[in-house]
């Protein structure tokens, strides 16, 4: 295992990030691509023995050198940063490179569900990352799908004043993840590499309303939080594709087996532990 080293990308960002930190001390030798070597996410990072690579998911010969000599891949990409097509590109792009240059072991987080054709955009195109993952034929592979993470309800397109609004009914059931969760999960995919071969797993922590969610961040933050359900159809007039997401959450749902995961991972992190700890989003 000491001689085995895994790329892994997105390493300053959420999921990437939660991955690596999971992996320091494990007997590895991690590399990270990133676009900013030099920022401060990446040197504290570093500082942690996590080599830092300059590279971009766009750019074929800053991978090529990256995945040089390398025996894992992480592979993680931002829908919201390059959108649903670039998205796809880039994660194909990755997938080819990687069985080109000999890659062994290849670990991919795609999301909740994108195996079953559920019509929204962003999963979709996941699910076309996932059959050329499948094509590369790796010696293995992992593809892990987490669910919505908890850490979205922090930021503005959910948390607004001292409310929680979202376009959703207030007894509709969520699964939800958190972010350390993901890292401690898909860690596993390059820990027990032989024991995961092949597999492809739905993961999350916990099922809750957003009338529950909101009760129990309100607490969590210091002051009392509403749940405001607004129609679908207004989400719609500012993001289409937005609304097409919360209207499958609403007809049909993720469907990760919770005590499953408890079982075979540990236990994951319910909602009400997880708001204990929750900050608002910067800005």
């Amino acid at each position: 295992m000491s001689e085995k080293s895994i790329l892994i990308t997105g390493v300053t960002g959420s999921q990437g990030g939660a991955v690596a930190r999971e992996l320091v001390g494990k007997g590895f030798k991690l590399r990270g691509l990133t676009r900013k070597p030099d920022g401060d996410a990446a040197k504290q990072l570093a500082a942690l023995g996590v080599e830092l690579v300059k590279g971009d998911l766009d750019d074929a010969d800053s991978l090529n050198a990256a995945l040089a000599d390398t025996w894992g891949v992480y592979s993680v990409q931002n829908t919201w940063e390059a959108g649903v097509e670039k998205e796809e590109e880039q994660g194909i792009r990755l997938a080819q490179l990687a069985q080109a240059a000999g890659v062994e072991h290849f670990v991919y987080t795609s999301v909740g569900s994108a195996h079953l054709n559920t019509g929204i955009p962003h999963f979709d195109n996941k699910s076309r990352v996932e059959d050329a993952i499948r094509e590369a034929r790796f010696t293995s592979h992992v593809i892990f799908r987490p669910v919505f993470f908890m850490e979205n309800l922090l930021g503005g397109w959910f948390l607004q004043g001292d409310k929680l609004v979202a376009g959703l009914k207030p007894d509709t059931s969520l699964q939800m993840i958190c972010v350390q969760d993901i890292g401690r999960v898909e860690a596993q995919g390059f820990i027990r590499a032989k024991e995961l071969k092949g597999q492809e797993i739905d993961i999350a922590g916990d099922s809750v309303t957003l009338t529950h969610a909101a009760k129990v961040l309100g607490a969590a933050l210091g002051k009392p939080l509403e749940f405001v359900s607004i129609p679908v159809a207004e989400v719609a007039k500012t993001n289409a594709e937005f609304a097409i997401m919360l209207q499958w959450f609403e007809d049909v749902g993720y469907t990760a087996d919770i005590p499953a995961l408890d079982e075979k991972f540990g236990k994951m992190t319910r909602f009400d532990d997880w708001a204990k700890t929750a900050k608002p989003a910067a800005g």
